[in-house]
């Protein structure tokens, strides 16, 4: 799921860089595509190794077919865990996607409104998948944050097994939909 985050995270990134970029992008160097990847997954790791050095711990996730950060375990070990893990991993992705997206549509407004014409249509595009894109990420990772915060700092008990389903089921579909919405959304593809 941390990966999942910080790739959405980067690929907004890149391609607010790619889009505002006045130079012809160079096809054949995969230099900056494989320092994302890595940067990515490094990033990931660092957040998801501390579980096995004490720093929390994992356990079974909601009616115990997955297994997840220990979301009902109360002390301050834990929490400490979670509130860093909701904010790295969850808040900070997210205000890159927000950024990125944000003046990726100012950029392209911007020439747009330079150039009228073909230019508003690929901005209304921009628009629609950039509005998508952030409520899909809403959608499919905000229940499961919620239910997680709820399970770790509500009432012991306060989110059942069952009701914990939905919430995971929809954060792990999150890698399924950001190619959804670019190939039906993206002239090019």
């Amino acid at each position: 799921g941390i990966i999942s985050l910080v790739s959405l995270a980067v690929l907004s990134y890149e391609r607010y860089c790619t889009m505002t970029r006045t130079a012809e992008p160079d096809t054949t160097n995969y230099r900056k595509t494989w320092t994302g990847i890595i940067l990515s997954w490094t990033y990931s790791l660092l957040w998801t190794l501390p579980p096995l050095f004490g720093w929390s711990s994992y356990g079974p996730e909601g009616p115990g077919i997955t297994c997840s950060v220990n979301w009902n375990s109360k002390d301050a070990n834990n929490a400490s865990y979670i509130i860093c893990l909701f904010i790295f991993c969850l808040v900070i992705p997210f205000a890159i996607i927000v950024y990125s997206y944000g003046k990726l549509l100012c950029a392209v407004r911007q020439v747009s409104s330079i150039h009228k014409g073909p230019g508003r249509n690929r901005e209304q595009r921009i628009l629609v998948m950039v509005v998508v894109m952030v409520v899909c990420f809403l959608l499919c990772w905000l229940p499961y944050a919620a239910v997680a915060l709820i399970a770790t700092f509500g009432q012991p008990g306060l989110i059942t097994p069952a009701a914990s389903i939905i919430p995971a089921i929809l954060a792990k579909s999150s890698t399924v939909y950001n190619p959804i919405i670019y190939v039906f959304l993206n002239k090019q593809v």
